[in-house]
């Protein structure tokens, strides 16, 4: 995994995180929907590149 595909989806992931807890917190379903596919999509992410490592390895 590049380090720059890497920081981007911890990056994203840390995001939809933050955004899911302040949804929560304040009562706003939408941006907390918001928050679990932005993190979804950023375990997404981390989840190919490291399938690409796994291939390249090989």
């Amino acid at each position: 995994m590049s380090a720059a595909d890497k920081a981007k989806a911890k990056a994203e992931q840390a995001i939809g995180r933050a955004k899911k807890k302040t949804g929560r917190a304040t009562g706003d379903a939408d941006q907390a929907g918001e928050g679990r596919i932005q993190e979804a999509k950023g375990n997404a992410r981390q989840a190919k590149e490291k399938g690409k490592d796994v291939l390249k390895d090989e």
